[in-house]
């Protein structure tokens, strides 16, 4: 995974994919959903978001049989020139999709974000979509077992967990189950599409959200108009294979963490060697392992908490202070602090987690075989402990699902318009070799690269020159030329953070006032 290909920069653009301004007309060859009846739900930081439901089929093959209800947002275009809905999505699967809606027509320029009607939505089974699931409330609450399994014991307790964590999802949910898909879910797009009146949609998805956008593309390519896909999961490593590139991808960024931690040794008196920061990191694991801090953060607790450095690289300075002030000072506070910032799952996590089982368990084939888990984890453990253990088990229900998988869509695709496809080089969650494989499967895609960029969702996060490329694209259609490597266009990447000063912890400046930690905060950790 570190070996990446060289990527060129074509000179120049072309105008491709470009369609009339106006309303799409009515899709009469599929079944008409019922009008959307939008109510105001304005907020002060958006005064004109609407919300509606729109009611879809819970097995779209008996379109005529029970239904579900899916919430949605919509901040209204005002432009005279309308280009239709544009459906927004944070990926997952479990991810609540509601606040995306506000948050990219905010960040997009007035002038492209008034052409659209934006569009949030929950997925099935999430949020305030209904029914909404939730399998074992509680399941994350602290202080869990280690992850990493001492003995054969430790391992058979978080074994049991999971196993228990599926049977209690197929006994609470036995007919809804069967239906939790990316298949099913990429149809109620079509349903929402339907209830718009529009004839094709546009779709901008992040993360597990660039899946989705690609399944949708598969079974409706006529009904695609724009599609930009950002942070790119692999279509070939759904989703066993893919979870295991992960583990390395992570156990990389966190290395990073302590290289950066050790390059502002003055600040976090940490040392100035990487290694030995990052073995000081163990050695606070090992301590909270045996004494939770604050009685809630253990050693899992605490992987939890500093996961979210490997999506986001904003969030360095809040967990370096409480390293060093673990380390240095025996003041847990700051790192119980963290916890609850960045590791607590609270019920809308449990949803997200429901949800993300069902999913990832129902849309592709598992191990059965406890022992290919076991000895895949060890084998990469050896080489990538940072969360071997812990994606392990985050998924060990899928070995114990009591639904039959699907196989995986083949998402190639020659039918569709020039798609856009933004990806980072050192990505952990959805690692760059992801990026180029869709892109090679979507016909006349481009790829636009944030070179040495390891951020998980790039655009609308502070990088001028990969908003400009998502920006032409909205408004004109605008692609890169076709570049001669890998890539199609390349930006440099957004600079590392710096630790956080007096001046520079003010609300205004802090990480979470900034919009890329608020990008980060509606994608989540997990998706």
């Amino acid at each position: 995974m570190t070996n990446r290909p060289v990527m060129l920069l074509a000179a120049g653009a072309t105008v491709a994919g470009l369609v009339t301004a106006a309303p799409a007309a009515a899709d009469t060859a599929t079944p008409r959903a019922a009008p959307l009846a939008w109510k105001d739900c304005g907020t002060k930081s958006s005064p004109t978001l609407q919300c509606a439901t729109v009611r879809a089929p819970l097995d779209h093959d008996d379109p005529a049989g029970r239904q579900v209800t899916l919430a949605l947002t919509r901040v209204p275009h005002t432009s005279k020139t309308f280009q239709g809905p544009l459906l927004v999505n944070p990926g997952g699967p479990g991810g609540s999709g509601l606040s995306m809606a506000p948050f990219v027509a905010a960040s997009l320029p007035k002038a492209v974000a008034s052409q659209y009607d934006v569009i949030g939505f929950d997925p099935r089974g999430v949020g305030k979509s209904r029914p909404a699931l939730d399998c074992v409330p509680g399941y994350f609450d602290p202080v869990r077992p280690d992850p990493v399994p001492q003995s054969l014991g430790g391992e058979r307790v978080n074994r049991n967990r999971a196993r228990d964590f599926a049977a209690a999802c197929g006994e609470k949910y036995p007919d809804l189950l069967p239906y939790m898909d990316t298949v099913s879910a990429a149809k109620d797009l079509d349903v929402i599409r339907r209830a718009t009146g529009s004839r094709q949609l546009n779709y901008f998805g992040y993360s597990y959200g660039t899946y989705l956008g690609a399944v949708y593309a598969k079974l409706f390519p006529d009904r695609v108009r724009r599609l930009v896909l950002d942070s790119n999961v692999d279509p070939e490593g759904v989703w066993y294979e893919d979870n295991l590139t992960q583990d390395y991808a992570f156990d990389a960024r966190h290395k990073a963490f302590a290289a950066w931690v050790a390059k502002y040794d003055a600040s976090y008196h940490l040392g100035s060697d990487p290694a030995k920061v990052e073995a000081a990191w163990y050695r606070m694991r090992d301590a909270v392992k045996k004494r939770p801090a604050g009685k809630k953060v253990g050693a899992g607790e605490l992987d939890d908490t500093f996961l979210p450095g490997g999506y986001y690289n904003g969030y360095w300075p809040v967990l370096a202070e409480a390293f060093a002030a673990y380390v240095n000072d025996k003041d847990a506070k700051p790192l119980v602090a963290a916890f609850e910032r960045f590791g607590a799952v609270d019920a809308d996590g449990d949803n997200g987690y429901s949800v993300y089982t069902a999913v990832q368990c129902r849309d592709a084939s598992w191990p059965r075989d406890w022992n290919t888990w076991r000895n895949d984890t060890w084998r990469v453990h050896a080489k990538a402990p940072f969360m071997a253990w812990g994606n392990t088990w985050y998924n060990a229900p899928c070995a114990d699902w009591p639904v039959e998988p699907l196989n995986p869509v083949r998402v190639s695709n020659h039918a569709l318009p020039p798609v856009l496809l933004f990806q980072a080089t050192d990505d952990a969650a959805t690692p760059y070799e992801g990026g180029v494989t869709l892109h090679r499967k979507l016909r006349g895609s481009r790829l636009v690269v944030e070179q040495g960029g390891a951020n998980h969702g790039v655009t609308l996060s502070g990088n001028a020159c990969l908003d400009r490329y998502l920006t032409d694209y909205l408004a004109t259609g605008t692609v890169p030329r076709a570049g001669r490597g890998d890539a199609d266009a390349v930006c440099a990447k957004t600079p590392d953070p710096k630790p956080e000063t007096a001046k520079s912890a003010r609300p205004a400046a802090r990480p979470d006032g900034d919009r890329g930690s608020v990008l980060h905060g509606l994608l989540g950790f997990r998706g």
